[in-house]
């Protein structure tokens, strides 16, 4: 039988030993025993003792620092196992003949890793009102009281079939878009579902339409994928087919923003959305409707979705909660054409699994209970307030400078200058302002860049946002004074 080490005999064992039981390398809600391991390793690593030195007995140490000699035991049990300490039945314990080096103290970071924009007039912020919020609390404390096994083994790769019979009732009521629930998909946002459903249908360096101007991150996400993006000019009428089938006649999918269309806010119109099914059917492709913003219409009855339209065959609809709840939740979904349901399932397990299920009961009492839409008619009047009061703050501070074409949907506007205006003013003025949003010119690809900017209005208090939009419409003047009108570059 295998004796513990001891270190009884007559080895010449330290009596005292260079322990330190308080510094940053001992946790100090652990065992006696961690305790003492991590002092241990500390000393020994550190070089404090030798390789080939003995270590004190047992009971020597254990009156040294006062643990328990069973403790003492336990903790050179795993020196041992760790290689750090070797035993010798009869002779003792001893720090090993090869120990590792000390790792050098980890060094600070250079990765420059930029914060999103949070301040008044930045894109992406919402608000929930408070009711919501109790509501949600209460959904989710339910949820947890009733804690059921879906949390304790992998799901659906889609998610939970609740949430998404939910999400298939708003579309058809919110969306005019019919589909069974086996047909959506949940993700945590819609760069998610481009990641994953474009490696399902897509071959490497295949050629995928993006509004030209457009939303730039979905245009990297597409690029990053292994992708070629290529960038088709957007008018009055939304994206330009005839110039997308010149430009990129073999394409396998468009995406396209076409309910309100991003940054620019136009609708494409009925007549562009037919030809662009119909372009999809003859090609083969597929079309990526990124429908955001959707439920925030002001004005008027929005145009029925292009998945509706097309009955789901060759469009990908993509919608989230970022907006209509919070962006926390990390919750999107897709709904998906029925031919291609098990092979984006396949690539979804492959690539995370399934999605979180923690939220999506509460999500799916949410939608069912109506709170939901009360919570989107509460905040639907809060950001039309913000809308135009940001609207007429630019017009009026900025004293003909800036034009601004209040949008009818969005949470977002455009403000712009002259097209004689060169796209370096807005750059000086927003610097100078020192505020956030976006520069209209970065949205743009290949297309001539328009000067102005992109400015968001939902999630900001109202003094916050005049206040920042007087700053930016005195910037603009200033900047127009001291450049002038310049004829810009082709």
């Amino acid at each position: 039988m295998q004796k513990s080490p001891t270190n009884f005999g007559l080895s010449p064992a330290k009596a005292e030993l260079p322990l330190d039981l308080t510094g940053p390398h001992i946790t100090a809600a652990a065992s006696a025993a961690h305790r003492l391991y991590q002092a241990l390793c500390e000393m020994i690593v550190g070089g404090l003792v030798k390789p080939g030195e003995p270590l004190p007995p047992s009971r020597t140490l254990a009156r040294q620092t006062g643990f328990r000699r069973n403790a003492v035991v336990t903790a050179y049990e795993r020196l041992i196992a760790d290689g750090l300490a070797e035993a010798t039945v009869g002779s003792g314990t001893f720090v090993a003949a090869r120990i590792p080096a000390r790792a050098a103290p980890p060094k600070r970071s250079k990765a420059m890793i930029e914060a999103p924009q949070q301040g008044a007039l930045s894109l992406g912020c919402t608000h929930i009102d408070q009711r919501a919020v109790q509501r949600f609390r209460a959904f989710v404390g339910r949820r947890m009281r009733a804690f059921g096994t879906e949390h304790l083994h992998y799901g659906d790769p889609r998610g939970s079939r609740e949430l998404r019979a939910a999400i298939a009732d708003h579309l058809l009521s919110a969306r005019g878009l019919r589909c069974d629930p086996d047909q959506i998909m949940l993700t945590s946002g819609t760069l998610h579902t481009l990641r994953i459903v474009l490696g399902t249908i897509l071959e490497a360096n295949d050629q995928v339409w993006c509004e030209d101007p457009g939303y730039p991150i979905a245009r990297r996400t597409i690029a990053q994928c292994g992708y070629r993006a290529v960038s088709v000019p957007v008018d009055a009428h939304g994206l330009h087919i005839a110039k997308g089938r010149t430009m990129a006649p073999s394409a396998r999918a468009a995406y396209v923003t076409p309910s309100h269309q991003f940054p620019l806010g136009v609708q494409m119109s009925m007549p562009r959305r037919l030809e662009l099914l119909d372009w999809a059917k003859r090609a083969g492709a597929f079309v990526f409707e990124d429908d955001y913003d959707s439920e925030f219409r002001y004005d008027g009855a929005p145009l029925m979705s292009l998945a509706g339209i097309d009955q789901l065959q060759r469009v990908i609809y993509m919608g989230t909660f970022a907006k209509t709840l919070f962006p926390g939740l990390r919750i999107g979904y897709c709904a998906l054409p029925e031919r291609i349901i098990a092979d984006v399932a396949a690539a979804r397990a492959a690539l995370d699994r399934f999605p979180g299920t923690l939220m999506e009961g509460a999500v799916a009492d949410m939608l069912n209970s109506g709170v939901f839409a009360a919570n989107l008619k509460r905040v639907r009047k809060l950001y039309r307030e913000a809308r135009d009061a940001l609207a007429e703050t630019l017009e009026a501070a900025s004293d003909g400078a800036l034009s601004v074409p209040v949008p009818s949907q969005g949470l977002h506007l455009v403000a712009r200058f002259d097209p004689s205006v060169a796209p370096a003013i807005a750059a000086e003025a927003k610097q100078a302002a020192g505020t956030e949003g976006w520069l209209l010119a970065d949205t743009y690809a290949r297309a001539r860049p328009l000067p102005g900017f992109v400015l968001g209005f939902s999630g900001h208090a109202v003094p916050q946002l005049v206040a920042c939009a007087a700053r930016l419409a005195r910037e603009s003047r200033a900047a127009l004074r001291g450049k002038g009108r310049s004829t810009r570059r082709a």
